[in-house]
């Protein structure tokens, strides 16, 4: 059964119709556009019929749409082309903190061209000021570009407004309307924009089409060279298939934008009650009136979304931040509104669509609520789950990274520890000092004592596989030290309240089993509650004082041994997001798992 999908916002679902009207296109009618005989006339009316289509949808004259790949590309054309062709005027651009990555990335390119750039700031719900706004105009300002709706919080923008403003001191306006375009009315003469972009995909037409409003009047450069298609502003043989599917996609949103808006609200809306109700600390982002009808973007103090969208197995939603290795990565949208860090690591959007029911909804909130529950500190919340020894669980569902992922980032440790006092001990032949794998101890003139702790979070879904991999990690670092390992203790943090006992039990036998295969044996160890599995070892080992292999002294012509394939790390990701056939699942798996 598939998960609910609540993630309209990244990408729509092709509607049946507009499927039905693509279907000729793809099987009969075949024609260039550009020909001049019955194949090219029909495809040539097709293109142009979608054309009218999309006019009819945003209220203006069909010779004033140019059809592109995307969104992306309506903005990168837009912007880039409207700056190039009046750069004699000015090179001043004008946007919003909040603007997504394809006008963003457009602004930041046009530095390199001598342009220059003011991000205005928003306030607590995403909204730009028009006060802001005036403030920012200068003489050398030839564009304003901000979007009509967020697409991480719904925030509608002013744009009637601020599109004012900059026609009251003849600048051009651009408006990002890829997120708004089918969920709310959009209309380019009452808006008075001169550039508006479209993405079919965000509105149940294919992916890979797109469209640019260019009012009558504005010139542009052009962002692809060639023949003369679309009216000598977009040159490349146009991709009728797809335009029939977006000129479709627009006359159904027009149909029915009442209805739909209708029920966008009626879901979005349901789900908040639901979740508010048994989740009364939740924080809701972006407007609370002036916000599209489909969007809701919740924070949930004190959870990583991340790890809360890993654990959904029934439903399909958005992070609003993500931790790494390196940092922590909040979207700059909730950094703009300010969200305090605590809210903004745990938000998710959930964008609802067309053919949600309300029992969806009501399904996918009881699965999102429970496993909120599991996440939450304890103080905050009484978790009584009773184990289920039957079912499946994917274990790298409950880790927000893949094993040495979550690792401190070596220079932020290295901060800390420069800070503690040095202990000095002439016994101590391998310390801290050489970032080696493990620590050396010397306790006679024939023997030393060789180490280390190590403990990782899933890598693999398999318990067992994770105790055997995570075994084999730890030991690993007593033979790179040129040791032989003599015994190890375990070191475990689990979720009992949320995973079967028989969950560890299988983790403990796949590391007891790798330690056999090593000739130790495991003699005890240390457990914590811990709402994300980990697992590890302390690994002990002897060897001669004089034979220690240290990360220092390597020479020219060494040889380097690699004890596992380059890419390993890079597969195990993989894996985890189920991009990998089992045949290399179980290859990666083993490699692992292998001792060295």
């Amino acid at each position: 059964m598939n998960p609910i999908y609540l993630d309209f916002n990244a990408t729509t679902p092709i509607a049946k119709e507009v499927a039905d009207a693509m279907r000729p296109f793809l099987d009969e009618y075949f024609g260039n556009p550009s020909s001049v005989h019955t194949y090219g006339i029909k495809t040539k009316l097709a293109v142009e019929n979608a054309r009218s289509q999309i006019a009819k949808l945003i209220n203006c004259e069909p010779s004033e749409i140019i059809f592109t790949s995307g969104g992306t590309e309506s903005n990168n054309f837009a912007i880039r082309g409207i700056v190039f062709a009046n750069k004699d005027k000015g090179n001043h651009i004008i946007t919003s903190s909040v603007e997504h990555p394809a006008v963003f990335e457009v602004c930041k390119y046009l530095e390199k061209f001598g342009f220059e750039i003011t991000y205005l700031p928003v306030d607590q719900y995403g909204m730009v000021s028009p006060d802001d706004l005036k403030k920012a105009i200068r003489k050398e300002t030839i564009l304003v570009s901000i979007m009509h709706a967020n697409n991480e919080v719904g925030t509608i923008q002013p744009i009637k407004e601020l599109a004012q403003i900059a026609k009251d001191s003849n600048i051009f306006f651009h408006s990002d309307a890829a997120q708004s375009l089918g969920k709310i009315p959009v209309d380019v003469k009452d808006m008075d924009v001169d550039l508006l972009s479209i993405a079919g995909h965000k509105l149940y037409a294919p992916k890979g089409i797109g469209a640019l409003y260019v009012k009558n009047g504005v010139k542009l450069e052009k962002l692809i060279y060639g023949a003369d298609h679309e009216q000598n502003m977009r040159a490349g043989t146009e991709n009728v298939l797809e335009i029939v599917g977006l000129g479709k996609a627009c006359e159904l949103a027009m149909e029915n934008l009442d209805e739909n808006i209708k029920h966008y609200k009626q879901t979005r809306d349901y789900l908040y009650k639901l979740l508010k109700e048994s989740l009364p600390n939740i924080q809701l982002n972006g407007h609370p009136e002036k916000r599209l009808p489909n969007t809701l973007s919740i924070s949930f103090p004190k959870v990583e979304a991340n790890t809360l969208i890993s654990r959904l197995e029934g439903v399909a939603a958005s992070a609003g931040a993500a931790c790494h290795a390196e940092s922590i990565d909040v979207s700059a949208v909730l950094e703009a509104m300010a969200v305090p860090l605590d809210y903004a690591m745990g938000t998710i959007r959930f964008s609802t669509g067309r053919g949600l029911s309300l029992a969806d909804i009501k399904t996918a909130a009881e699965e999102i609520i429970s496993t909120i529950k599991t996440l939450m500190p304890k103080e905050d919340v009484e978790i009584k789950i009773a184990p289920k020894e039957t079912r499946e669980v994917k274990l790298t569902h409950y880790t927000h990274g893949l094993g040495c992922a979550c690792k401190i980032q070596p220079k932020n440790l290295e901060k800390v520890l420069q800070n503690l006092p040095p202990f000095f001990d002439a016994n101590v032949m391998v310390g801290t000092e050489t970032s080696d794998d493990a620590t050396v101890y010397k306790l006679s003139e024939e023997l030393a004592l060789v180490q280390t702790l190590d403990f990782v979070t899933p890598i693999v879904d398999d318990p067992y596989d994770f105790g055997a991999i995570a075994a084999a990690n730890a030991l690993s670092d007593i033979y790179a030290m040129g040791a032989k390992p003599i015994f190890a203790l375990n070191i475990v943090g689990f979720p009992e309240d949320t995973l079967p006992l028989g969950i560890l039990e299988k983790i403990l036998q796949g590391a007891h089993d790798k330690a056999s295969e090593a000739g130790i044996p495991v003699l005890g160890g240390h457990t914590i509650e811990d709402p994300e599995p980990k697992y590890g070892m302390v690994v002990s080992g002897t060897i001669h004082p004089d034979k220690i292999i240290k990360n220092e002294g390597a020479k020219p012509g060494d040889v380097l041994i690699l004890t596992k394939p380059i890419g390993t790390g890079v597969l195990s990701t993989a894996i985890k997001r189920g991009l990998v056939d089992d045949e290399l699942k179980q290859e990666v798996t083993k490699l692992m798992s292998t001792l060295n």
